[in-house]
């Protein structure tokens, strides 16, 4: 069950977050809202894969 609401965020997240990969963000620029995001996008990623 959990699995499966990670797996829903996780395609939440794709559907509504900016990817920085993408737009070439460099990490050693980004603000602290930006790096959240990253976190956030990690976490939630690496859950669904588990």
């Amino acid at each position: 069950m959990k699995k499966k609401l990670y797996k829903l965020i996780s395609k939440l997240n794709k559907a509504l977050l900016p990817s920085y990969s993408k737009q070439r963000l460099d990490l050693s620029k980004a603000s602290k809202l930006q790096m959240a995001l990253i976190g956030w996008r990690y976490f939630i990623t690496t859950k669904a894969l588990d």
